[in-house]
């Protein structure tokens, strides 16, 4: 890093990354910390843990890569414990202006080529938009408009892992964890968060999780509201209607407790009651600034009550907001919400509230980009989830500097320097790596290195905007 940091940028990282180094429970742990971090921060390209440990010790790279490999894949230090420091440092500045608006749930997919990394499974992927061998994570974000952060995060494991102890052993899959589906896996989460006195707020979810009534049931239960993305064939009563009472008894037998259906009395799907509305119903919302122009779209909603399950239930199920977008011009609707917002809430509010999920996309864009996310190597639990949690720690330094970026400047970065990496260096699986022994065998041509890439200084990025001019490396 840069000895004359006049920003103050690197003295602003250490005094971060020393504060949580505080829960790693061993002083060996400190240094491989704040390495595997400033990797993150400073490697060009991958960052797998080669990378990493020829950015951060060129001069020793072989026994850097060792440190750091046993740090991240062996080290039995509390991710819990290393998230929850990273959310009490980091959410003073995104909660500058305004308190938590919503917890995020949500998960992302890393494609994998083989069978033997932790989870790995043909499941749907959403980075590849179908199903295909993959790992996926579940996590729960907190979101203002300005910023938000992940503070769980956890490998959704697949029947046939968790069924297997031989593939468990290997991967080091602890003991008392058992197939949990990924909205069990994020009802567990939310119940953590309010136990770490996370301050409460809505909780948003796409159809994946929305769609589950066990799962926003588990929410109401939590006394947490929320706004759930849901399906068009999702089922609900017509405004002002319920299911019918149970039957009059005959006065023979058990009389009769659960709620009842009959042949025209029998609920509708959300698209249908949608598409039976008029157009004078729907009303146009801006919700935010894009890019190039406001975002805006057609709105409307009602008061209803969800008819899943209602032939299990005594009573009428609660009434609920339905939220339903029609883009101008589009054939029909295109989202549907079911929310336990107040009564009294506005639909410009409302429709705000909705679509602040877009910010889960945003961490997932910038862990992945930014500092590698998806990048581990590695097979093992411990090893994909403390990949994850030091992605979240440099994360969480990311946007504590766009705070100190005034409003009136252009996003500018401070750029500390990276160690120059080793001449000849190659990462591994790089198209320049080793060579066959035979040219004609080669399947992809290695080109030959940038004049001088061994002794230029690569800057320390730490911010996704123009940099400033580096110093002097360490």
């Amino acid at each position: 890093m840069d000895r004359h940091d006049v920003t103050g940028t690197e003295a602003r990282f250490r005094a971060y990354a020393a504060d949580l180094a505080s829960v790693l429970g061993h002083a060996d742990r400190v240094r491989p910390f704040e390495d595997y971090c400033i990797g993150l921060l400073s490697a060009e390209g991958r960052k797998s843990v080669e990378p990493l440990a020829a950015v951060t010790a060129p001069g020793r790279t072989a026994a850097q890569h060792q440190s750091l490999l046993h740090f991240v894949a062996q080290a039995p230090w509390s991710d819990q414990a290393m998230l929850r420091r990273v959310r009490e440092q980091v959410l003073a500045s995104i909660t500058r202006d305004e308190p938590i608006q919503a917890w995020i749930i949500d998960d992302t997919g890393f494609p994998k080529k083989g069978s033997h990394s932790v989870g790995v499974a043909r499941q749907y992927c959403g980075q590849l938009g179908k199903q295909d061998n993959c790992q996926v994570a579940v996590s729960l974000s907190v979101a203002t408009h300005q910023g938000s952060l992940p503070v769980a995060y956890r490998l959704y494991l697949p029947k046939e892992w968790a069924a297997d102890p031989g593939r468990r052993s290997i991967a080091g899959v602890p003991d008392d964890v058992r197939f949990q589906t990924k909205p069990e896996i994020a009802l567990q989460q939310l119940r953590q968060a309010l136990a770490d006195g996370v301050p409460p707020a809505p909780v948003l979810m796409d159809p994946a999780y929305g769609n589950d009534s066990k799962l926003r049931a588990g929410i109401s239960e939590l006394g947490l509201t929320y706004v759930a993305g849901i399906l068009p064939t999702t089922t609900v009563w017509r405004p002002g209607e319920a299911a019918l009472p149970p039957a009059s008894g005959s006065g023979r037998g058990r009389p009769a407790k659960r709620l009842r259906r009959d042949a025209t009395h029998q609920p509708v799907s959300v698209k249908t009651l949608a598409l039976e509305l008029a157009g004078d119903a729907w009303q146009q919302i801006k919700w935010r600034d894009g890019s190039n122009t406001p975002l805006s779209s057609r709105f409307a909603r009602w008061r209803v009550r969800p008819a899943r399950d209602d032939a299990k239930r005594s009573e009428p199920t609660a009434e609920e907001w339905l939220l339903i977008e029609w883009p101008e011009g589009e054939a029909q609707p295109d989202h549907y919400w079911l929310s336990t917002l107040p009564a009294g809430i506005s639909l410009e509010r409302m429709v705000d509230q909705a679509k602040l999920r877009w910010r889960i996309e945003r961490d997932y864009l910038e862990l992945k980009q930014e500092v590698g996310l998806g990048h581990y190597e590695g097979r093992g639990w411990r090893g994909f989830h403390h990949h994850a949690t030091l992605c979240v720690a440099a994360y969480g330094f990311l946007i504590s500097e766009k705070e100190t970026i005034p409003p009136s400047e252009h996003p500018r970065t401070w750029r500390g320097t990276q160690s120059a990496f080793p001449a000849g260096y190659r990462p591994r699986g790089s198209a320049a790596a080793v060579p066959t022994s035979h040219a004609q065998f080669n399947r992809n041509t290695a080109y030959p290195p940038r004049a001088g890439l061994g002794s230029r200084i690569a800057p320390m990025s730490l911010l996704r905007a123009e940099a400033s001019a580096g110093g002097q490396a360490e």
